[in-house]
C-alpha cells in the first residue's frame, strides 16, 4: 500500500538547484536507502518527507493514521532532562505509562520497597496489561540493552554527542512508528551495534527510509534505493548491489549513446560545411535536423572525488611506541602497550565507544602525553591526522583561504604543481562555492574539505578517526583508491566495516582493562577468527587450545558454511527450546499474578524479581538459539 507520495517537489538551497519535479511512490513495507554527493539534497530530501521542511513547489501527501519517526544527524535535546523522561516522551498514553513504570522499576532496584512504590508499580503493571505496553516494554528493554544505554537518570546536557545519538535513537526504534526515517544511524556506534541495528531493521514491519555510508548496512537491510544526482532523484528496485549493476549498465549505455550522437553530429557538420547545392525542401529538412540535434544539451558530467596527492619519503624508522600506559581516573585505557610501526604496516583500530582508540591517536600526534612509556617519531615522518571532530575547521573563514594557510600549490602523485583552487576543484569545490564560509557548508561538505587539508600536507603516515562519519559513498571510494596506492603507513579508526576490510591488513582490538590484542588480516578475518574462539569456548576446549589467527585471509562471510552441530551442541538447543518455551508460558502466568496481587507487597516484589529475571534469560537464550538454530538447518 502506498502511504507516502511526493508529487512534483522541487527544493533549492541558496542559488542552487538539490532536485527538481521529483515524483515517487513509498510502500508501507519498503526499505529505502537513499545515496548520493555530499550537499546533493539526501538530507533535505529526509527532511521534506519527514515534515520537517517544505518544497520550494511540488507536495508530499501522508496516508491517514500513519505515526513517523524521523531521526537527525544532530538529534535536539533538552539538556535537562534524563535519558529516561528523553527516550520515552511522547504524547502516547502507554509510552507515558511505561516512563513511570521504568522509574519506578528503578527505584525499586534501588532498594525503596515500601508499599506506596510497591503499589505504585502494581498499578503501571496493571495499566501496561490493559493497554497492550508489555510488547513495547520488552522491546525497549532489548534496545536498551543492545545500544549500551544504562544509567537512564543521567541529565541529557551531561552526555557527549554520540551517547546523545544512541538516546535519540533508542527512542524512534522504542517507538515503533509505521515510518522510520533514519539520518546516518549507524554514525558513533561501534561495529557490534552496527551489527545488532542491521538485524533489527532487518525484521522491521513499518516502511524505513535511511541514510548511511555503510555500504555493508544498505546492502543487507534495504531493498530499494533512491539516488540523488545533478538535480534527479532515480529509483532502482534492489539493494545496494543490485543497484551498482543497474548504474554500471546505465553508465555504459550512457557512454554509447554518448558516442553515436558525437559520430552523427561530426556527420551532420561535414554535410553542412560542404553546403546544399539547391535549396530543396529536403535539404532545409536537413539543415533544421542537423541544428536540433547540436541544440540539445550535452549531460552534465558527474562530479567525482579525485584524490592526487603525492606523499613525502619515508625513512626506515616510523613510530616506535615503547611500554605505553594511559589511565583516566580509576578507567585503565592502555595498559603495558608496546608496538613498531613498520612503513607498509594498514591497521585497523576497533574496540567499544570509550576503550582509548582515539586516545592512541592523540598520544602518536603528541596532544596528549602516555602516563608511562614513550613513543618516539622518526625524523622523516610526517604525520596527517583527520581527527574525529574536524578540530582544525575556522567556521568564519572562506574555504580558499583554509586550504591556502596549508599551500599556495600542490604537487599531485604524477609530479604536477597545481595551485589550491584546482585542488578544490577536484574535490568538488567550484570557484562559486570556494569563497563561501566554511560555517555554511553542509556536515559531509566539511569533512571532505577537512581530508583535502590533511592530504595537502602530503603525510606519510595517516591517522584517519572515524573517517566514514559523514563522508559520502563516492567520496569513500575515492579515498579506498588513493589508500590502495599510499606509500606510508596507516592507522584507521572505525566502525566500518567494508572501509575496514577494503583498507586494513592488521586489526587492534581494544579490550577492557587497556589490553590491545593484535589480529592479521581485515575485518572479516578477524570475525572468522573471533568465531572459532567463541565455537572452542561453548564446546567446553581449553583456552590453551585456541588457535593462533592464521596469516592467509580466510573466506568471506558469504561463502562460509558453518560446521554442523555437535552432539553437546545439539543437546543445547533442545535444552533450550525447553527453556524457551517454559519462560514464554511462565510470564503471562507472573502477569495475571502481579494483577491479584496488588495489596501484597511482599508478593510483588516476588513476582517481579522474579519476571526481570526470566526476561534477561529469555532474551539470552533466544539469541543462542537463533546462532544454533541457523546452522542446525
Amino acid at each position: 500500500m502506498n502511504i507516502v507520495s511526493l508529487e512534483n517537489v522541487s527544493k533549492n538551497y541558496g542559488f542552487k538547484p538539490l532536485f527538481e519535479n521529483v515524483t515517487l511512490g513509498l510502500e508501507d513495507r519498503d526499505k529505502i536507502g537513499i545515496i548520493g554527493a555530499n550537499g546533493s539534497g539526501k538530507s533535505t530530501l529526509l527532511k521534506i518527507i519527514a515534515g520537517v521542511e517544505v518544497p520550494e513547489t511540488g507536495r508530499v501527501t501522508r496516508a491517514k493514521g500513519q505515526t513517523l519517526a524521523y531521526l537527525s544527524q544532530n538529534p535536539p535535546y533538552d539538556p535537562e532532562l534524563s535519558v529516561l523522561e528523553t527516550i520515552f516522551a511522547s504524547s502516547s498514553g502507554v509510552m507515558q505509562t511505561i516512563r513511570d513504570y521504568e522509574a519506578v522499576c528503578h527505584e525499586v532496584a534501588d532498594g525503596k520497597s515500601d508499599p506506596a512504590t510497591l503499589q505504585r508499580m502494581s498499578d503501571l503493571q496493571h495499566d501496561l496489561e490493559i493497554n497492550g505496553g508489555w510488547d513495547i516494554e520488552a522491546n525497549a528493554r532489548s534496545v536498551l540493552t543492545k545500544l549500551d544505554i544504562t544509567d537512564t537518570s543521567a541529565k541529557m546536557g551531561a552526555l557527549s554527542g554520540g551517547q546523545r545519538k544512541r538516546v535519540a535513537l533508542a527512542h524512534e526504534l522504542i517507538f515503533k512508528p509505521d515510518i522510520l526515517i533514519l539520518d546516518e544511524p549507524t554514525n558513533h556506534l561501534d561495529a557490534d551495534t552496527i551489527e545488532w541495528l542491521e538485524k533489527y531493521l532487518a525484521r522491521y514491519t513499518g516502511m524505513l527510509l535511511l541514510v548511511t555510508h555503510d555500504r555493508y548496512f544498505l546492502d543487507r537491510v534495504t531493498d530499494r534505493i533512491f539516488e540523488v544526482d545533478r538535480g534527479t532523484v532515480q529509483n532502482f528496485s534492489g539493494n545496494y548491489a543490485y543497484y551498482l549493476e543497474k548504474k554500471a549498465e546505465q553508465e555504459e549505455l550512457r557512454a554509447v549513446e554518448g558516442h553515436k550522437r558525437e559520430q552523427l553530429i561530426k556527420k551532420e557538420l561535414a554535410w553542412l560545411r560542404r553546403g546544399a547545392k539547391a535549396r530543396t525542401r529536403k535539404s532545409k529538412h536537413r539543415i533544421e535536423a542537423a541544428h536540433s540535434l547540436m541544440a540539445i544539451p550535452k549531460e552534465q558530467a558527474k562530479g567525482e572525488v579525485d584524490i592526487a596527492i603525492g606523499s613525502k619519503r619515508l625513512g626506515s624508522k616510523v613510530v616506535e611506541i615503547n611500554n605505553i600506559s594511559k589511565s583516566y581516573g580509576t578507567n585503565k585505557l592502555i595498559d603495558d602497550f608496546t608496538y613498531l610501526l613498520k612503513r607498509d604496516d594498514r591497521i585497523g583500530v576497533i574496540g567499544a565507544n570509550g576503550s582509548g582508540k582515539t586516545t592512541l591517536l592523540d598520544m602518536i600526534t603528541g596532544r596528549i602525553s602516555p602516563d608511562a612509556g614513550d613513543i618516539d617519531i622518526g625524523q622523516t615522518v610526517h604525520i596527517g591526522y583527520y581527527d574525529q571532530e574536524s578540530r582544525a575547521l575556522n567556521d568564519e573563514q572562506r574555504v580558499i583561504d583554509y586550504i591556502r594557510d596549508v599551500a599556495e600549490y600542490v604537487t599531485t602523485n604524477e609530479g604536477i604543481q597545481i595551485t589550491a583552487g584546482k585542488m578544490l576543484e577536484r574535490f568538488l569545490f567550484e570557484p562559486a562555492a570556494q569563497y563561501a564560509v566554511i560555517g555554511n557548508l553542509s556536515g559531509g561538505e566539511r569533512r571532505r574539505l577537512y581530508l583535502l587539508r590533511i592530504l595537502m600536507g602530503s603525510p606519510n603516515v595517516l591517522l584517519l578517526d572515524e573517517p566514514t562519519n559523514d563522508l559520502d559513498i563516492p567520496t569513500l571510494i575515492a579515498l579506498e583508491e588513493y589508500l590502495d596506492d599510499f606509500a606510508g603507513a596507516l592507522i584507521v579508526v572505525s566502525h566500518d566495516r567494508y572501509f575496514l576490510d577494503r583498507t586494513i591488513e592488521n586489526v587492534f582490538r581494544f579490550e577492557p582493562g587497556g589490553h590491545v590484542r593484535e589480529f592479521a588480516g581485515d575485518y572479516t578475518a578477524y570475525l572468522d577468527a573471533i568465531g572459532r574462539e567463541e565455537a572452542l569456548v561453548r564446546t567446553g576446549s581449553d583456552s590453551d587450545r585456541v588457535p593462533k589467527t592464521p596469516d592467509t585471509k580466510p573466506t568471506s562471510p558469504e561463502t562460509f558454511t558453518p560446521k554442523k552441530l555437535t552432539f553437546k551442541e545439539s543437546r543445547e538447543l533442545e535444552s533450550l527450546e525447553q527453556s524457551i518455551a517454559a519462560a514464554e508460558a511462565r510470564l503471562p502466568e507472573i502477569d495475571k499474578e502481579l494483577a491479584l496481587a496488588a495489596s501484597d507487597a511482599g508478593k510483588v516484589h516476588e513476582l517481579f524479581t522474579e519476571q526481570q529475571r526470566l526476561t534477561e534469560q529469555l532474551d539470552t537464550d533466544m539469541t543462542r538459539w537463533a546462532e544454533l538454530a541457523e546452522r542446525a538447518e
